[in-house]
């Protein structure tokens, strides 16, 4: 996988989540759902980093969709947080709005090498 727009997405998406969980230890003293936010969010690019190197087509495409899946369950966390008053509605929006342009890349990823 060369650099591209879903390499470079899940990467900085993952610099942002790191930086959410920091603030939340630090300044909410939030560690529970910051912990659960921070692994889902940094997985999704971690995953599309394996995914790279996969051994087949096949483990490719399911690296892809555990991707896809690890994006979905951040999107939950996010709105768990704003919910609760953790986080605020433009923090919330902007890492909403990442968050779901990296699921229609991955989504549209994962239908296109299942062909």
């Amino acid at each position: 996988m060369k650099e591209g727009p879903l390499k470079n997405k899940g990467y900085a998406f993952a610099i942002r989540i790191v930086k959410l969980s920091q603030y939340l230890q630090t300044d909410k003293k939030e560690f529970v759902l910051s912990r659960q936010v921070l692994k889902s969010g940094t997985t999704i690019g971690a995953l599309i980093r394996e995914a790279e190197f996969g051994q087949s087509k096949a483990d490719f495409t399911n690296k892809m969709y555990i991707s896809l899946k690890e994006a979905n369950e951040t999107e939950y966390w996010l709105s768990i947080l704003k919910d609760t008053n953790y986080i605020d509605n433009d923090i919330f929006q902007s890492l909403h709005s990442d968050c779901k342009e990296l699921i229609a890349m991955l989504v549209s990823t994962v239908k296109t090498s299942k062909q």
